[in-house]
């Protein structure tokens, strides 16, 4: 049995614990909130009895053996940190911090107190991921690669009222590449490695982060583009090209309705069942890594996490999207 704290008290945190509450070794003993009411609250609907209002007392309590972060991005590192300290092992929520300064202190923290840490990204635990990557060789050499998650934040028709809610907040170190953008780059950089060379423009909005983007990875054989977007919603499918056929994805974040179409117009289904509770497989493959005393999970590892960082930062250079956490 793993026994789990969560930071965070939010629509995600449900998501992974009910995705989680699905594997036998899985148990939720703590709950970290800034506000007693908040954490009480969410506490009671898992029948948990244990809640924090203090971070310390939390990160050292006895009473769970691993953390799920949810918190805001900029706190990501902070939390973590203090949490691996305290003996705990983390997974921290995608993005896994601000910048590349903040994951590579989280990772020589993790080695420092020999604690296991993962990224949070689910997409690529998924079984129609596996799917993906062992059917490249079906399509031939990859030419093209376009990856498209564009989805209207339901908070920013407050945005256009005025109203600047945590998703638009440059202080949190957050915006379309962060939120959304994330979710294409990590699996591209899992499936083919850290890009040559990566360029990027966006949509910036007044309050400083960006609503809308796009990022160009430039591969020796291929490009990869990526178009992510909070203020719009596109019905378009991920495509992966190749000189024999195309992969296309419905839904690339949850690996949806998965095909290859060949060149001749043939079509081969090479989806397989997988759970709608999709965040069960990346916490199911987190508590195998701390059973089996690994440090570093062996699908989200720590130099995907880097990779995938250093992309965001280039990125996040390109269009001039600054964060106060890259000033401390």
């Amino acid at each position: 049995m793993v026994r789990f704290g969560v930071i965070g008290t939010n629509w995600i945190t449900d998501r992974f614990i009910t995705g989680a509450s699905e594997i036998e070794d899985f148990q939720l003993t703590g709950v970290y909130s800034r506000t007693e009411e908040k954490a009480k609250e969410f506490a009671s609907k898992y029948n948990v009895d244990n809640t924090f209002t203090d971070l310390d007392s939390f990160a050292d309590s006895e009473l769970f053996d691993a953390v799920y972060i949810a918190s805001p991005t900029v706190l990501h590192a902070e939390h973590a940190i203090k949490c691996m300290k305290g003996g705990k092992h983390v997974i921290c929520e995608k993005p896994f911090a601000s910048n590349l300064e903040e994951v590579t202190e989280m990772i020589e923290t993790a080695k420092a107190n020999n604690v296991t840490l993962m990224e949070a990204m689910k997409t690529t635990h998924l079984p129609n991921f596996n799917q993906v990557k062992a059917s490249l060789d079906k399509i031939g050499p990859v030419r093209r690669l376009v990856v498209n998650f564009c989805q209207y934040s339901s908070r920013y028709d407050k945005y256009k009222e005025g109203i600047v809610l945590n998703a638009f907040k440059p202080e949190l170190s957050n915006g379309s590449l962060m939120d959304i953008g994330v979710y294409c780059i990590y699996p591209i950089v899992t499936l083919f490695g850290a890009p040559e060379r990566v360029q990027a423009s966006a949509y910036m909005l007044e309050s400083g982060v960006d609503g809308q983007g796009t990022v160009i990875a430039e591969y020796p054989e291929f490009t990869g583009l990526a178009m992510f977007s909070k203020i719009t919603n596109s019905q378009l499918p991920s495509e992966i090209q190749g000189e024999n056929g195309s992969i296309i994805i419905e839904q690339f974040s949850d690996m949806t309705n998965v095909k290859i179409v060949y060149r001749d117009g043939t079509e081969e289904n090479i989806a397989v069942e997988q759970k709608e509770t999709t965040m069960f497989y990346e916490a199911k493959s987190f508590i195998e890594s701390v059973k089996n005393g690994e440090r570093e999970n062996s699908v989200n590892t720590w130099n995907r996490s880097i990779e995938t960082m250093r992309v965001l930062d280039q990125a996040r250079a390109e269009i001039g999207l600054v964060f106060p956490a890259d000033r401390k």
